[in-house]
C-alpha cells in the first residue's frame, strides 16, 4: 500500500483451513535503520491502542487476526517484506475522507460519536487533523485508522487525558467546518461559533514547539509533500445524502474538552 522511511504497509489476505478469509494491514519495520527505534515505538504504541479498543469492545472495531509464529515467518518471506518485526492492524474498506465523493448529512455526528467511543475506553487518537485517517465506508459511516500516535489512559481522568480528548474533538470540529463552510455543505450541520473548542494548554505548546519539529522531520527529512493528505480548497467537494441515523448521546463517554464543555471560557 505504501513505503516510507519507517517501513512498508501491506494489504494481506489470510486463509486458514476451515476458517473465513481474513483481510488485514501488515506493517513491516524495514525502513531507514536510523529511524528503526522510532518505527518500533510507533508500531508498539499503535498495538497498545488496538488492544485497548479490543478489550473495551469499542463499537464497530474489528481487530486484526492474531498471527502464529509460523504465520509470521511466512509473511516475513513475502515479496517486498524485508523485516522480522511485523505488526498487524484492521483493514477498513472504503475511501479516505479527502477522496470521498458522497457523505451522509450526519457523517460528522457519527464521527464525533466514534471518537467519544474511543475516549470511553481511555484511548485518544491524537492524529485526527489528517483527513486520510478518517475512512468513509461504502455505507457512508466513518471509521478511524492509523493509531501510531494514539495514547492509552487506563484511569480515563486527569488533565493530560482531558486535554487530549479536547484536541481530538477540536479536530473533528475543524474537519466539520472545513467540509461545510462557504457553501460546501448544509449550514445547519456546521459548527456554531459558540460551540467551537479553542486551542489551549498542551495543544498550544505543541503548535509552537512540537509541530515545527514534526514538520521538519516529515516534510524536510522524509520528503512528505504538503497537501497530499488533504482535499484541495478548490475541491471537488463531496455531495450530501440523507442521514444514516441519529447519533445518540452515550452517557458513559466523558464530554471533556480540556476540562471544560465546548464554548466555555
Amino acid at each position: 500500500m505504501k513505503r516510507d522511511a519507517l517501513g512498508a504497509v501491506h494489504r494481506v489476505a489470510l486463509e486458514r483451513a476451515g476458517e473465513p478469509r481474513e483481510e488485514f494491514v501488515l506493517r513491516s519495520l524495514d525502513g531507514w535503520w536510523i529511524l528503526r527505534p522510532l518505527a518500533r515505538l510507533l508500531a508498539r504504541r499503535e498495538q497498545r491502542a488496538m488492544a485497548a479498543c479490543r478489550e473495551g469492545s469499542v463499537p464497530r472495531f474489528e481487530p486484526a487476526p492474531r498471527l502464529s509464529d509460523e504465520e509470521r515467518v511466512a509473511l516475513g518471506r513475502m515479496p517486498g517484506v524485508r523485516a522480522r518485526e511485523l505488526f498487524t492492524r484492521p483493514f477498513v474498506a472504503g475511501a479516505p475522507l479527502h477522496r470521498a465523493e458522497r457523505l451522509p448529512l450526519d457523517f460528522f455526528d457519527l464521527l464525533e460519536s466514534a471518537v467519544r467511543d474511543l475516549h470511553a475506553v481511555g484511548v485518544c487518537h491524537n492524529d485526527l487533523h489528517k483527513e486520510q485517517n478518517v475512512v468513509v465506508e461504502v455505507s457512508g459511516r466513518p471509521r478511524l485508522i492509523d493509531f501510531q500516535l494514539a495514547s492509552v489512559h487506563p484511569g480515563r481522568s486527569g488533565r493530560r487525558f482531558d486535554a487530549r480528548c479536547g484536541d481530538d474533538l477540536r479536530h473533528v470540529q475543524k474537519l466539520r467546518r472545513r467540509y461545510t463552510m462557504n457553501g460546501r455543505g448544509p449550514a445547519e450541520i456546521g459548527v456554531p461559533e459558540s460551540s467551537r473548542i479553542r486551542r489551549r494548554g498542551l495543544a498550544l505548546l505543541w503548535r509552537r514547539t512540537g509541530k515545527p519539529a514534526y514538520l521538519f522531520i516529515t516534510r524536510g527529512l522524509l520528503g512528505t509533500k504538503d497537501g497530499e493528505d488533504r482535499r484541495p480548497f478548490e475541491g471537488p467537494w463531496p455531495r450530501w445524502d440523507g442521514p444514516l441515523e441519529s447519533a445518540p448521546e452515550t452517557p458513559s463517554v466523558p464530554r471533556v474538552t480540556g476540562g471544560k464543555e465546548p464554548g466555555s471560557s
